[in-house]
């Protein structure tokens, strides 16, 4: 098999290997409605979601004496205080500092992890561990689409109703379970184990136990939850929750120029996730670095910590000082987005790009410039209708620049002969009147409009 250098050597270059655009946007194998998408959204905020996890994240399991060793090594973040039955997100940069990715670390025992999320921070420790001095085992427990006997389900709760469900399954009052720990507790007759974490920024909690659990796990919950409004997800729903929450969930992996990254591409296959990502949008530079991103941008600055030495720390240092862009939601001008959808009528040649609902987003690693006054301000990496809000809504990376209330221009669509992909319908580019605003809604103020939301998630 062909590695991941082999194959941007073979491309002429890791940005041609991009926008050849082998991989369109990415399908959720999750039964798309279970009633209709717009109910499912809003349900996560007006009863309860159940969300199913378990299709389509893969699990690395890393076990040993130097399991916390190698993840110290890795992370940007701290290990103080991590140990059994707790969690923590792992924040993986490269030797620039730029993100390769991020995951959540479960600890379900004193050398045992498992790390569950999008596939480059798990072949980025997956490396590290094959080839690296450390007494440690892996192995992968894929995703469903590749390992139908998966080794856990893995189930979410969400809303202002979930603690009510939770009680009655559990059959009385539940443990008390802080933020990011994990704690057992009852779904009937079986037992799981939870993780407190908010992925649709309402209350609620993740759980996860023995794969052939779950189906009846999820009956149980579904008659106990009928009368609380509980809403299954599908996955033209759960596509969203990202952009609503506030993950940025689509980062391209700084792993593909870097002369420290060539052992990397040369270990990684070419057909990985990282061989066959696509990267479009209406952002185009001659420049891979100019697609690579901090924990700046993402918003991680509180979770990085200098406390430890990792890959990528003194890149870190050295650009405390410079300006940094930040996480940030804009949203679209509702007469714009109207013109977009008229222009399918339109014969000829001026047909803009698709609007698919509820997410837009059309390719695994998307960039769509924003502008203010002219000027580049930062792009946008995953665009959704909220029925929550009602409104188009696009989360990516400002500069200081750009602050709350600031009107600013977002350009859809892809230049001509930017990229030569079939996923791609031909269109003409336009642009999208937007307005920079805060986070979209707040559990603490359900109905005010109050655009404010808390949530780490993973998708």
């Amino acid at each position: 098999m062909p590695s991941l250098e082999d194959e941007i050597q073979k491309a002429g270059g890791p940005l041609q290997l991009l926008r050849s655009g082998r991989s369109g946007a990415y399908a959720f194998p999750v039964k798309p409605e279970f009633t209709n998408w717009r109910d499912e959204q809003e349900s996560w905020r007006s009863t309860a979601a159940l969300m199913d996890l378990s299709l389509h994240m893969p699990d690395l399991i890393v076990q040993g004496p130097d399991v916390f060793r190698l993840l110290e090594h890795i992370g940007a973040n701290s290990f103080r205080n991590f140990g059994p039955m707790k969690a923590k997100q792992l924040i993986a940069v490269g030797h620039d500092g730029n993100m390769v990715g991020d995951a959540i670390l479960f600890c379900l025992g004193e050398q045992l992890v498992r790390i569950v999320g999008r596939p480059p921070a798990l072949n980025w420790v997956q490396f590290h561990a094959e080839t690296g001095d450390w007494n440690v085992t892996v192995r992968k427990d894929e995703r469903f689409v590749l390992n139908p006997n998966r080794e856990y389900y893995r189930l979410q709760l969400q809303g202002p109703t979930a603690g009510e469900i939770f009680e009655k399954v559990n059959g009385g009052p539940m443990p008390e379970i802080k933020f990011f720990h994990m704690g057992k507790f009852r779904i009937g007759k079986y037992e799981t184990t939870a993780l407190n974490h908010r992925m649709s920024g309402f209350p609620g909690l993740e759980f996860f136990g023995p794969y052939e659990e779950l189906q009846g796990v999820r009956e149980t919950l579904l008659e106990a939850g009928a009368e609380f409004g509980i809403t299954q997800i599908g996955g033209r729903a759960y596509a969203s929750v990202a952009t609503e929450s506030g993950w940025i969930a689509n980062t391209l992996p700084a792993v593909y120029s870097q002369p420290e990254m060539k052992p990397f591409r040369e270990w990684q296959n070419a057909r990985s996730f990282e061989g066959t990502l696509a990267i479009a949008g209406s952002f185009v530079s001659e420049r891979i670095e100019d697609y690579y991103v901090t924990p700046w941008d993402l918003g991680y600055t509180h979770i990085a910590k200098f406390d430890h030495d990792f890959i990528g720390r003194e890149a870190l240092e050295a650009r405390i000082d410079e300006p940094h862009r930040r996480k940030a939601w804009v949203e679209w001008n509702r007469d714009d987005v109207a013109r977009i959808f008229a222009s399918m009528y339109n014969e000829g040649a001026d047909r803009f790009k698709h609007l698919e609902m509820p997410f837009a987003t059309y390719t695994a690693t998307q960039f769509d410039r924003v502008e203010k006054a002219g000027a580049h301000v930062g792009n946008m990496n995953l665009t959704t209708y909220s029925s929550n809000t009602r409104s188009w809504i696009s989360l990516g990376s400002l500069d200081e620049e750009a602050q709350v209330g600031d009107e600013v221009e977002l350009t859809w669509g892809e230049p001509a002969g930017s990229v030569d992909s079939p996923f791609y319908e031909r269109h003409t580019q336009t642009t999208v009147r937007a307005t920079v605003i805060a986070r979209p809604f707040s559990e603490t103020t359900e109905g005010s409009g109050n655009r404010q939301v808390a949530a780490v998630g993973v998708a």
